[in-house]
């Protein structure tokens, strides 16, 4: 298991310098976009910061999942599929490794700035 995880950490180090390296600045902002246009929905609509309301709200939980979902689904898929390309053209094929990347460059940019846009936003008295 361990030989595993060095392999992992060892391959994510590589694709910053490698082919299609592009995706490390595009895709990311692509999910910060998203997540702005969200948290400014969230912010006019009087909702809670988004990750906040997703540990504290067990009941809307599901929902602002697929929601979160919804919104950033295309640009997970290209990330799982530009890594999946990586990997055929640079070393062996491991999807493991292309959901750790999509939810490295993709989802966690969205989950983090939708929150702070909210927040910020509710700030300027956007929510008000």
């Amino acid at each position: 298991m361990t030989e595993a995880w060095l392999r992992i950490v060892e391959n994510l180090g590589d694709r910053l310098g490698g082919p299609i390296s592009f995706r490390f600045i595009l895709q990311p902002t692509v999910a910060a976009i998203f997540a702005i246009v969200s948290g400014w929905q969230d912010a006019k609509n009087g909702r809670s910061p988004y990750l906040w309301a997703i540990f504290t709200q067990p009941t809307n939980r599901a929902a602002l999942i697929k929601d979160g979902w919804k919104r950033v689904a295309k640009v997970i898929v290209v990330a799982l599929v530009l890594d999946l390309v990586y990997q055929f053209l640079v070393t062996d094929v491991h999807p493991g490794e292309a959901i750790i990347v999509a939810i490295l460059i993709v989802i966690l940019p969205y989950v983090v700035l939708r929150g702070v846009a909210t927040r910020i936003l509710n700030l300027f008295g956007v929510g008000k």
